[in-house]
């Protein structure tokens, strides 16, 4: 019997879309793409605005009839504040145009000058398979090297990847998530143009408000705000299953403590993976 001592890494099985095969040892599949280290309002999770607002209320109420005194008060009173009559409708609104900008992003730059289509570059990165079954990975055009379609320079702006852009045009968060961490080069840029995003108020920001709900805020809403709630200990892990870091200082500020870091500087570990990340990074 061979045994390595070893097991590498691996996720549950998910079921995607089979397309074809290709080889003795190639099956094509159809595979969504979560773009990494961003985050986007969500367009539909919750329901339509009249119902996944009736959640919201639900988790404004529960946030301020003592339900989730657990919580810091600090966080109550933050989530309290853009929880607002029309907070779901301006999220979810906001959701959409985000996924038209992004449309509108690749059509134009996967568009050749002669009009034929560039594929879209994929590049897999950190855990590579999230925990819903998408490819973890940044996106870009795919460029052939040809006379007629040749790389440009690395600095050039149309190297940059759409994730980068969508948080240039202010319709993305920063959403980095351990190990998915950029290099340092690539971090620092995307903070920049985060901080530039919020303080020339573009996109999301400019047409909803300073205090629209984000996304990772909107869905820990919804699981605070859930129908069918038992258990106000277990509404909150649920809602908070990741522990930031204030990337100034790289302090940790734990799970309740973000809304005190200013969005592009925070850094997101999976509670789960605190104890190898406090190993791995230079974290206090």
């Amino acid at each position: 019997m061979v045994d390595l001592g070893f097991v590498g890494p691996s996720r549950p099985a998910q079921d995607y879309r089979f397309v074809r095969v290709t080889d003795g040892d190639t099956p094509v599949i159809e595979m969504s793409v979560r773009m990494v280290s961003i985050d986007t309002p969500e367009s539909q999770l919750g329901g339509n605005p009249a119902s996944a607002q009736a959640t919201l209320d639900r988790a404004r109420t529960r946030l301020s009839d003592g339900t989730y005194d657990a919580l810091p008060q600090d966080l109550r009173d933050h989530l309290i504040a853009r929880l607002t009559p029309d907070a779901a409708q301006r999220h979810l609104t906001a959701g959409k145009l985000a996924a038209e900008a992004h449309k509108t992003m690749t059509n134009t730059r996967l568009t050749r000058p002669d009009g034929s289509q560039r594929k879209l570059a994929v590049i897999a990165t950190g855990e590579l398979v999230e925990r819903n079954g998408r490819l973890l990975a940044y996106t870009a055009p795919w460029f052939s090297g040809s006379a007629t379609d040749p790389l440009p320079p690395r600095h050039h702006p149309d190297r940059r990847t759409f994730n980068l852009d969508m948080v240039a045009l202010g319709w993305a968060a920063t959403f980095v998530i351990y190990p998915s961490i950029p290099r340092a080069s690539d971090l620092n840029l995307l903070i920049e143009e985060a901080e530039t995003a919020w303080q020339e108020q573009r996109g999301a920001w400019r047409q909803f408000g300073s205090d629209l709900l984000l996304g990772y805020e909107y869905r820990a809403c919804l699981r605070l705000g859930a129908a069918k709630m038992s258990d106000p200990a277990d509404a909150i892990a649920a809602a908070y299953q990741r522990v930031c870091v204030d990337l100034r200082s790289l302090t940790e500020v734990g799970p309740f403590g973000y809304h005190q870091v200013p969005p592009p500087q925070r850094l997101w570990i999976w509670i789960t993976d605190l104890e190898q990340a406090r190993k791995d990074l230079p974290i206090t």
